[in-house]
């Protein structure tokens, strides 16, 4: 259960993108895969034993955000669905927000990754959601 600790470093959690975290979960002695798909919101304590990022989705219109350790060995991997690049650190604004004020505010990034094992592919072109520069 040891967790690569130069790995999870490598992992690009950053405010603003959609991330699916998939955590380990055990019932009645089996153990399988949950996904949380979310926007990070914030990621604290930089690289540190202790630290953690928080992920916000609305399911039926009713907000739920987990807190992950960074380093937890439950977590088996995580996926970034799509990178938005934010002005700010902590988007805890975004709970009193709707959906289409919060796709206006952050600024989508194209690039075609998933962070698994160290395998990334990206492009680096900028694109704002309403396809102005």
């Amino acid at each position: 259960m040891a967790v690569d600790i130069e790995q999870r470093k490598k992992w690009d959690i950053r405010p603003g993108n959609i991330v699916r975290v998939w955590q380990k979960i055990k019932e009645k002695g089996k153990t399988r895969l949950q996904a949380f798909e979310g926007m990070v919101i914030s990621h604290k304590h930089g690289y540190e034993p202790g630290a953690t990022f928080t992920v916000r989705k609305v399911s039926d219109g009713i907000g739920v955000e987990r807190i992950f350790p960074l380093f937890s060995p439950n977590i088996e991997k995580l996926d970034v669905v799509r990178r938005s690049k934010a002005r700010r650190a902590k988007l805890y604004y975004v709970r009193e927000k709707a959906a289409r004020e919060i796709r206006k505010k952050m600024k989508q990034i194209k690039r075609n990754a998933v962070v698994d094992k160290g395998e990334v592919s990206e492009s680096d072109t900028d694109k704002n959601s309403d396809g102005e520069k």
